[in-house]
């Protein structure tokens, strides 16, 4: 029985080890793509194509209506109206960073890149965008750029909690738990309503062989998005690493009801049946 145990706490080490990436990935949906489904809604769509009607060469009517298509997923619809907004205001850097908020939607990183940058031409301290090529550089890998990005909008605005979070995500992403912890902490206290912080700090604890810490944290996470499956699923590694199991199968089961393809709540349970 004690060398079940033995094995069944390296075993989920090891889920933790290699796990955490994943983790992390899937929190940082968080970061930096807010959806305001109110803001594409069909009535304020059709108020501001009567104010394009009215002042046809109007680039903010242009620019708020394209912000409009992009919540409600029309992407190119908001694609045509930012490049309208940016011929008709080719200084408009908003227009640049609301286009490449789009194009990171879309998957054309690259080209979000691209108009983020050409955002920071025009307004070199322009934290939005310095947040949002950040996040697409982290996108592609480039943790390095990504890093320089998250560090230049926290020098310009250091009550940025969207920076101190994704900053946080490149330290856990490179293994360096302590540093990412600090960094969520800071982003928690800025805006402690944001469930991401909560669950990228829980992720952290878990590697830093802190259950209990990481409880609380996913806790705290499902308390304020209940319909996130990374956070119960974390939460059941917790509560597992803590010796309750029936607990960490009811996170786990809650985890799986919301995606029924989360490998880490599938993997918790499988290994609570084998040791049941």
């Amino acid at each position: 029985m004690q060398m079940a145990k033995v094995q069944h706490r390296a075993s989920l080490a090891a889920v933790i080890s290699c796990g955490l990436l994943l983790s992390a990935c899937q929190t940082a949906g968080v970061s930096g793509v807010p959806i305001d489904r109110s803001a594409g809604s069909a009535a304020n769509i059709d108020s501001l194509n009567a104010v394009i009607e009215a002042n046809p060469r109007d680039a903010a009517a242009y620019n708020t209506r394209g912000i409009a298509y992009g919540q409600a997923g029309r992407f190119n619809n908001a694609l045509e109206d930012f490049n309208t907004a940016l011929r008709l205001a080719p200084d408009s850097f908003q227009a640049y960073a609301n286009r490449a908020l789009v194009h990171r939607r879309m998957g054309n990183t690259q080209a979000a890149v691209s108009d983020y940058s050409s955002a920071l031409r025009i307004k070199p301290d322009y934290d939005v965008a310095l947040v949002g090529r950040g996040n697409a550089y982290r996108t592609l890998g480039r943790n390095d750029l990504a890093l320089a990005d998250f560090n230049a909008a926290i020098a310009i605005d250091s009550s940025n909690a969207r920076a101190f979070h994704n900053r946080g995500l490149i330290f856990q992403a490179q293994g360096q738990h302590a540093r990412a912890v600090e960094d969520f902490a800071t982003a928690i206290g800025l805006d402690p309503n944001a469930a991401e912080p909560y669950i990228a700090r829980g992720v952290s604890y878990l590697a830093l062989n802190d259950p209990k810490a990481a409880f609380s944290d996913l806790s705290d996470a499902v308390n304020r998005d209940k319909r996130s499956a990374v956070a119960w699923a974390n939460r059941g590694l917790a509560l597992e690493l803590l010796g309750k199991p029936t607990d960490a199968r009811r996170s786990f089961n809650r985890a799986l009801g919301i995606d029924p393809s989360n490998e880490i709540a599938r993997d918790g349970i499988g290994r609570l049946d084998r040791g049941g």
